[in-house]
Parts: C-alpha cells; structure tokens; sequence
C-alpha cells in the first residue's frame, strides 16, 4: 500500500514538472499567429520585429485567408489571398514563409496580436537607424548562401535575418526570384491606387529599396510590435 501511494505521488511530481514547463512555454511572451505558430523577436533600436517571415495560414481571429494556387485567379484578384512560393508550402514554409497580396496586408487581424504589418514610415524609421538605404540591405540580410543564392553579401548586424522568399507576380501569376530577391509588404498605400508600397532587398547588393508595386503581387510579411 505504502509502495503504490509512493509511485501516485511520483507521478504527480513527475506530471507537476511538464506542466510547469507546458506553462513556461505558453508563457513565454512570444508572438504567435492564427495558426498557433511562435515567433521569436529581435529589437531594433526602438521597434520590436519578427525575426522570421510570416506564416499563418488564418488571421488572429481564426478566419482562413484564402490560399489561391492558381495563376490566373492570382493575378486577377482585388480581395485578401496568400499562397506558398511554387505552391509548396513543404519545401518553403518553415524558412521562407508564405506570399501574401496587398488586401491580406491590409486586414488589420494579420499579424500575431500587438503586432501589424509595417507603415512605410516604420520601414524608414528602421533604414534610418541602420544608416540609410545605401547599406541597409547587408545588415538586414541573412549571412552566407544557405538561404541566399552564392554571392550574399548579408552581415545580419541588426540581427533581423531577412531571408529571400521571392514573389508572385501581379501580371500572370508566375513565381520568381526566391533565393535572389526579398519583398516585404507595407501597409501604406503605393503612388496611387492600384499600388501598395514594398520593401525589396536583393543578394548581391548592399542597399534597400522601399518602393509601389501592384497590389496583386504575392510578397513576404514582416510584423512590428504595436506601439
């Protein structure tokens, strides 16, 4: 009798230690999106970002974005989608995230909660702090040709870990430039109505380029912290 109250109280110890850790883990503070996915953060000067693309399959309040493989939908859109690089969310959703167009963007549920897609002026509060768009690029960027094509030239001093997820295009639905290319959506609108506005980095140079683009294009999402 004595033996097996001996072994229940074991038990309960030995289940009280992972729920403590299942608890730590919850409560960790970290940023996690509508499809439960957990982000880690890195701050830069006074902003706080995602250190990885975005991911989510569903908004923060559980609704399902509309994932659109087809090349001729895509293109021809004018409400929320997202989709994966080649559609195949296997080979390219852990590192590389998923494309979203200018609509998804735009719903403010996007993002983790306390976080949003970046204002053109939060992308020029963070080039500015880095030194301008002239060597900005290098500093974003990943280092070395694991997720870069050969010949990156990425240091990562900020420790924000842009990696190359490509895009979709806004003419006929087509892939492109993943490994050579990154977008990364603004919220803001572009010069007029058709357009938003993108951040675009590329691997062999060292600046950043924060200009319009159609809204149809498929680009990757980088999140900030709410202020």
């Amino acid at each position: 009798m004595k033996n097996t109250i001996r072994i229940i109280f074991q038990l309960i110890a030995i289940t009280g230690i992972f729920l403590s850790v299942g608890c730590e883990k919850k409560g960790s503070g970290l940023p996690v999106d509508g499809d439960g996915n957990v982000y880690d953060t890195v701050v830069i000067g006074t902003q706080t970002w995602l250190k990885e693309n975005l991911k989510t399959t569903k908004y923060n309040n559980s609704v399902s974005i509309p994932l659109v493989t087809d090349n001729d939908q895509w293109s021809s859109m004018s409400s929320a989608g997202f989709c994966w690089y080649g559609n195949n969310s296997t080979a390219v959703k852990e590192n590389y995230g998923a494309l979203y167009n200018w609509w998804a963007v735009k719903v403010s549920f996007l993002c983790p909660v306390g976080y949003h897609v970046p204002y053109r002026e939060e992308w020029n509060k963070l080039i500015n702090y880095l030194g301008g768009e002239e060597i900005t690029g290098d500093k974003l960027k990943a280092i070395g040709n694991q997720f870069w094509n050969p010949g990156n030239k990425g240091t990562n001093e900020s420790g924000f870990t842009a990696l190359p997820g490509g895009w979709r295009r806004n003419d006929d639905g087509s892939f492109n430039s993943m490994r050579y290319d990154g977008y990364w959506w603004s919220s803001t609108q572009g010069i007029t109505g058709e357009y938003g506005s993108r951040l675009k980095m590329n691997y062999s140079l060292h600046n950043t380029n924060l200009t319009s683009w159609f809204k149809q294009s498929g680009f990757s999402v980088r999140c900030i912290k709410d202020e």
